[in-house]
């Protein structure tokens, strides 16, 4: 597996994530820990997670995700093959939301806990938070990696605006900057990415690793009509905001590309996003071991001129 380093930080990633918001939500425990050990079996070692999955879920209170990961790696002889990332910011309840310094020093002691780990290696803030000052925010990420509790930090859901004040907050004081950005990008959801923030990481040298890079499971191809919304837990919000003209046009150009190539339309998407300049590891989630068989082999498509010219002309906005 060729890895790739994570914008300037250490970090040595494989050039693709597996999600973990799956864990403990739609995917029990103990296939949890199958998908994990299958992913580090295919020679994959990114992992990411947030302390809010899946707190969205009727008796869930968030850390379940965090918890699976933590128990799994308890078993030993996996700590040193992964690179753990997980995030903070998301409302937790009861007060427990944003990026001040109390809330951050409060959150990732909760993490390494349900993690048990020592140090969590990328440590993102799941959202900007413009009620704390940014330089208030990086000066308690900075503590962090002084006192050897987190290796690299990133951002998540920043607008380009903001994540330049951010860097820029970084050089002037002297802190860790965000090494890696977590946007929203996919064939469908394109425009914010392009037009704004791939040129910015490119040019500061960020990682991305971008998620929903299936679209919530609509780019395998699995929701083509009103009538399947109802096959998964997120069907009804996948099919209202991606059954439109052209998302079925961007399935057209899938079907097409997946028939030439030999392989099926999600794995398609997961290596156009690969193949997009600047993103260094997409995530995407499994929750059985066919579909994370799917993840893997997707991997290693390499799309010709002409499949990648005939994706962009189905998915380009406007």
């Amino acid at each position: 597996m060729q890895l790739r380093t994570l914008g300037l930080s250490p970090l040595q990633v494989s050039p693709l994530c597996l999600g973990g918001n799956v864990f403990g939500w739609t995917v029990d425990e103990r296939t949890s820990f199958s998908l994990l050990d299958a992913w580090l079996d295919a020679g994959f070692n990114f992992i990411d997670t947030a302390d809010t999955y899946s707190r969205w879920a009727p008796g869930h209170v968030g850390g379940e995700s965090e918890t699976v990961i933590g128990k799994w790696l308890a078993q030993g002889g996996r700590r040193d093959r992964v690179v753990i990332a997980t995030k903070v910011g998301m409302d937790m309840g009861e007060g427990r939301v944003g990026l001040k310094p109390a809330r951050i020093r409060e959150a990732v002691e909760q993490s390494l806990r349900r993690l048990q780990v020592d140090c969590i290696d990328l440590y993102q803030a799941h959202k900007d938070d413009e009620d704390t000052p940014l330089e208030e925010t990086l000066e308690a990420f900075g503590a962090l990696v002084k006192q050897g509790k987190v290796r690299a930090i990133g951002a998540s859901n920043y607008s380009a605006a903001r994540l330049s004040q951010a860097l820029e907050a970084s050089r002037r004081l002297g802190l860790p900057r965000y090494e890696s950005l977590q946007p929203l990008y996919n064939l469908y959801d394109r425009a914010v990415f392009e037009r704004e923030l791939q040129p910015l990481c490119e040019r500061e040298r960020i990682g991305v690793i971008s998620f929903y890079a299936l679209a919530a499971g609509f780019l395998t191809g699995k929701y083509r009509s009103e009538a399947d919304a109802g096959l998964s837990a997120r069907g009804a919000n996948t099919t209202k905001k991606y059954l439109n003209e052209r998302g079925l046009e961007i399935l057209a150009a899938l079907d097409e590309v997946a028939g030439r190539v030999g392989c099926k339309p999600g794995q398609v998407a997961v290596a156009w996003v690969m193949a997009q300049p600047g993103v260094t590891a997409p995530i995407a989630s499994a929750t059985s071991l066919a579909q994370l068989e799917e993840l893997v082999a997707a991997a290693r498509i390499r799309l010709d001129d002409e499949a990648l010219r005939r994706l962009d002309q189905a998915s380009r906005e406007g």
